[in-house]
């Protein structure tokens, strides 16, 4: 008689050996021309130009995490409130001084400025006829930047 741990076993190789045939059969029946366009980094038309290194705000990053923190609490919660009347008391107590812990730390967040969702206004670099590319200018000048690129 096979254990519980055996019906484990035995799905994983199963599957494996499922995928693995998977894979293999459609190696066997897939056309196989590669070209110099089938294999450019982007298959969707356009030429790659310059670094792949772009800036992005931090604020993106922050926020993520964030999100991740919330959903794991979130995730460790539900088990919880399923066997909320059979752990007792010491559990719940537990459970409290985690979400306080996350408590702290979403107003510690809240308090440095991170949830705030105003996002400054970018500074548009302008071109200036005989000295080049400036970025100091009011935003207020924004709509009588020349584009530094020339348009024609």
């Amino acid at each position: 008689m096979i254990s519980h741990f055996g019906y484990i076993l035995l799905f994983l190789v199963v599957g494996s050996v499922f995928v693995g045939v998977a894979f293999f059969v459609a190696k066997l029946i897939r056309p196989d021309r590669p070209d110099k366009i089938k294999l450019m980094t982007y298959e969707c038309g356009e030429v790659p130009i310059g670094t792949a290194k772009i800036q992005f705000n931090n604020r993106f990053y922050v926020i993520g995490l964030m999100f991740l923190i919330f959903e794991v609490e979130i995730l460790l919660l539900f088990p919880w409130a399923v066997v909320f009347k059979d752990i007792g008391m010491l559990a719940f107590l537990a459970m409290l001084v985690f979400v306080f812990i996350i408590f702290i730390g979403f107003i510690y967040e809240l308090g440095k400025g991170q949830l705030k969702w105003d996002i400054p206004v970018p500074v548009v670099p302008k071109y200036v006829e005989g000295i080049g590319v400036v970025e100091d200018y009011t935003p207020e000048e924004k709509s009588e930047v020349e584009p530094a690129i020339p348009t024609s």
